[in-house]
């Protein structure tokens, strides 16, 4: 479940959602936060250059392994704009990260994006647990994930449906 002390930090992977929107990039952010609340790694997306595994939970993943003991991985949770596809939820699984909080789900990624005409992802989207059967996993969070589907709606070009 959904704490307040969440929070703060999904506000932060909207925020980080926000950046990558206007840097051009498909909007989505994330944060991976230590056992006792401090921020180790943010990133944003980072795919437009032609690099479809620059997802930001795909390179939490990748810091954390270098960075953290695998105890430190396990006690760590990772925050993010939007629920991780196969590939992160795969990456989150081999690197032993611990909970995961979502903003939005991958199912309603499809939604909004079935209701804007845009393009599916070329990757089936898959609740996190179909991959990582052992993932504790909270979200969404409703309020937040409305300015989630904002973003979007503004990077697919349509300010409504």
């Amino acid at each position: 479940m959904i704490q307040a002390s969440d929070l703060p930090h999904l506000r932060r992977c909207v925020e980080l959602a926000r950046e990558a929107l206007e840097a051009g990039d498909q909007p989505f952010g994330s944060v991976l936060v230590s056992a006792d609340g401090k921020v180790l790694f943010e990133d944003r997306n980072r795919v437009a250059g032609g690099d479809h595994t620059r997802h930001p939970e795909f390179e939490i993943a990748r810091w954390a392994a270098t960075h953290l003991t695998p105890a430190e991985r396990a006690a760590a949770t990772v925050y993010t704009s939007g629920e991780h596809c196969p590939m992160c939820a795969a990456a989150h699984g081999w690197v032993g990260l611990g909970r995961i909080v979502y903003v939005s789900s991958s199912e309603q990624l499809v939604g909004w994006l079935d209701e804007l005409g845009a393009p599916l992802p070329p990757v089936n989207t898959l609740p996190i647990q179909t991959v990582v059967p052992a993932a504790v996993v909270d979200g969404p969070e409703p309020e937040l994930a409305e300015q989630v589907r904002a973003l979007h709606q503004k990077f697919h070009g349509q300010t409504s449906t």
